[in-house]
């Protein structure tokens, strides 16, 4: 099993510098974020597949959530619960 950190006071970010964060949301042990861009990042836990990659792996880092490019959708808005992560999205 994946070590996963969990940190207790604000830390840097490291996305790609290109990217203009619109909104970020916390659930109980994972984060997500929206770019200007629409497009989604998740990190954290993942045990119940909250971070939206199609699997149960955790991860320190951000990763794109691939399916909304594949699916032609542009995240606007994200809220995150305690093992949950709703999207809102536009076609």
């Amino acid at each position: 099993a994946a070590f996963i950190s969990i940190q207790a006071f604000p830390a840097l970010l490291d996305l790609p510098q290109d990217l203009e964060v619109s909104g970020v949301s916390c659930g109980s042990r994972h984060t997500a974020v929206v770019t200007r861009g629409g497009e989604l990042y998740t990190w954290g836990w993942g045990k119940y597949g909250q971070l939206g990659h199609g699997d149960d792996t955790s991860s320190d880092q951000p990763r794109r959530v691939e399916y909304l490019a594949a699916e032609g959708l542009r995240a606007e808005e994200v809220v995150c619960g305690p093992w949950t992560t709703y999207v809102c999205v536009l076609e």
